[in-house]
């Protein structure tokens, strides 16, 4: 009986195509052919939500009908699992692939995430044997360190990687060096404090005025997170078992200025959805 493939999805949160080009990540190049592609969504749950029904980011094709590209992206799992002659009319209703790996085709999954809008609480956490949000939220090592790979059954990864995300910052670098943009920090945590009589405290506020040189270091510091991963990368293709299929993409993009923006989110441009795709087997 032919046995499936391992499956690794491995997602830099908030990273842009063009931070991961300009990293030049030559362990990443290993897996084949880099992508510019598109995600479907500009923030990391709805995209996540995406992935996980099997919607890769897209390639933004024109003169085509959506549904046929569907149809054609969805094909490519008989590639990335090993297994001809999937059938994903399997996926309905759940229309879940995590499910769908682990009910239909008995892979053991797993969900490793860095992100706490991710956490196993959220929806997300359907079809999968576990669901773990890291204790840190910019440690993909220690996630590679965890992966174990039986032989009885293939394995499915996802791993959310908070290193490109803001603060854009690496394992052992002191929080007290982080870069601070007011208002990122515990959105959540102080939204209450920040609300009177219905209304956000700091309505009508002058507008911000936004540090440009500034934030092209901030873009640097996403770059040199793409650098440190590529060494976490190899210590990950050293681990797999062979043929292992692995793909590395983005949740979305981010905007570091570009005409007015900053971060991702509640941003309609081509840089917060404009992700790197890249994937392949390893031999």
């Amino acid at each position: 009986m032919l046995r499936a493939r391992n499956f690794i999805t491995i997602v830099f949160d908030s990273c842009r195509f063009d931070s991961f080009v300009a990293a030049r990540p030559e362990n990443m190049l290993r897996l084949g052919a880099l992508e510019r592609r598109w995600a479907y969504a500009s923030w990391t749950a709805p995209s996540h939500y995406n992935l996980l029904m099997g919607l890769m980011p897209h390639t933004r094709p024109t003169m085509v009908f959506a549904s046929e590209y569907y149809k054609k992206d969805f094909v490519k799992y008989s590639e990335r699992l090993g297994l001809p002659d999937i059938e994903f009319k399997s996926m309905v209703p759940s229309l879940y692939l995590p499910l769908y790996l682990k009910e239909t085709l008995g892979y053991r999954t797993n969900a490793m995430v860095s992100l706490p809008v991710l956490n196993p609480k959220t929806i997300l956490n359907r079809g999968f044997d576990s669901f773990k949000l890291m204790p840190h939220h910019n440690d993909m090592r220690a996630m590679v360190q965890e992966m174990t790979f039986p032989e009885d059954k293939p394995s499915y990864y996802l791993l959310n990687v908070g290193e490109t995300h803001y603060p854009y910052a690496l394992p052992g670098e002191p929080a007290d060096s982080w870069p601070r943009v007011h208002g990122i920090h515990g959105v959540f945590r102080h939204l209450d404090a920040d609300m009177v009589g219905g209304k956000l405290a700091s309505e009508g506020e002058d507008r911000v005025v936004f540090d440009y040189a500034k934030l092209r270091d901030l873009q640097n510091r996403q770059i040199q997170a793409v650098k440190y991963l590529d060494t976490v990368v190899e210590e990950l293709f050293d681990k797999v078992p062979e043929n292992t299929w692995i793909t590395i993409t983005a949740d979305h993009g981010e905007l570091f200025g570009e005409d007015g923006y900053f971060g991702h989110g509640p941003v309609q441009h081509d840089k917060v959805y404009e992700v790197p795709f890249i994937e392949g087997r390893l031999r």
